[in-house]
């Protein structure tokens, strides 16, 4: 029986005069494809390839079966590929990562915008692997990575920020911050009640690298919620203060469900990156994410 990657791989290994080159190009291994040029030699009966130490050379029998079967086989693959793009366009299947703390302010507008969104939480170095892996379509990042296989563009800026309950006076607070009293400040910070989402409090302790100078705060977080989003949620109803991304707690500041305790200029924003693998079929889907997530982030 015929088998089509047969004719696939021969096809590669004729242009390439080499094995391990058709391998990387077809994504199989370098056995992978002597396996299969071995069973197409049987299946013709015709020894197709010299091996030399440098590659191989085609035989007589290989550029006639070249002749024969590579016009057909350059329009099948045409009509594969359009058959994929058409599907792909039709129900734009995609998959997506992105951090669990930024899914419900950026990720989840991504809903009303494609059928079918397989979603998955990785954070920034597990999102590239996946990514550069090709098993994932698409993630958002806070991390920029420069490399030959994927595609990255920058969405749009987020930055953390300090935040409380309604509960809260901040007004000695704010008084403080206006006279940029900082020992003043960070004293009235490290007497409150603290949320985080992770017990190592990383956005606390980058908030207070570039904000009063120091590698590690006084402060112990009091409750550890393990998703932002939902962190802020309880914080609506409790008492308490956090510091968080801005695009989290936009909605939540102007509703009025939340205040705004300190937006410090020398808390620097951070960059947001839609990644992809290179791939044609996604350039659309790619173009569409883009805008959508900008739109987001604007």
């Amino acid at each position: 029986m015929v088998n089509l990657e047969w004719y696939r791989t021969f096809k590669s290994v004729y242009k390439n005069g080499n094995f391990s080159l058709a391998a990387k190009e077809l994504f199989i291994s370098q056995p992978a494809v002597s396996q299969q040029i071995g069973m197409l030699e049987a299946h013709v009966g015709y020894t197709l390839f010299n091996r030399k130490s440098k590659g191989v050379e085609p035989t007589e029998y290989a550029k006639l079966l070249n002749n024969l079967i590579i016009e057909a086989l350059d329009r099948l693959e045409n009509v594969e590929n359009g058959f994929r793009a058409k599907a792909f366009n039709a129900n734009r299947l995609i998959t997506v990562g992105i951090s669990q703390h930024l899914f419900s302010s950026i990720a989840s507008v991504l809903i009303s915008e494609f059928d079918y969104v397989d979603f998955s939480f990785h954070e920034n170095e597990a999102l590239f692997e996946l990514v550069d892996s090709k098993k994932l379509d698409f993630a958002i990042v806070t991390k920029k990575y420069d490399t030959f296989d994927t595609i990255q563009k920058k969405i749009g800026e987020i930055k953390q920020i300090i935040v409380g309950s309604n509960t809260i006076e901040a007004t000695d607070l704010k008084i403080k911050i206006k006279s940029k009293d900082f020992n003043a400040i960070e004293h009235w910070l490290n007497e409150q009640k603290w949320f985080s989402h992770d017990s190592g409090i990383p956005h606390v302790k980058l908030f207070w690298l570039y904000v009063f100078n120091k590698k590690r705060p006084s402060m112990i977080p009091n409750f550890i919620i393990p998703s932002e989003y939902e962190m802020l949620g309880v914080l609506e109803r409790g008492s308490g203060i956090a510091v968080v991304w801005d695009i989290n707690a936009k909605q939540f500041i102007a509703e009025k469900r939340i205040q705004l305790l300190w937006n410090s200029n020398q808390m620097p924003s951070t960059e947001v990156f839609l990644l992809s693998g290179k791939n044609d079929n996604f350039n659309t889907a790619f173009q569409e994410i883009e805008s959508v997530l900008k739109g987001v982030l604007s």
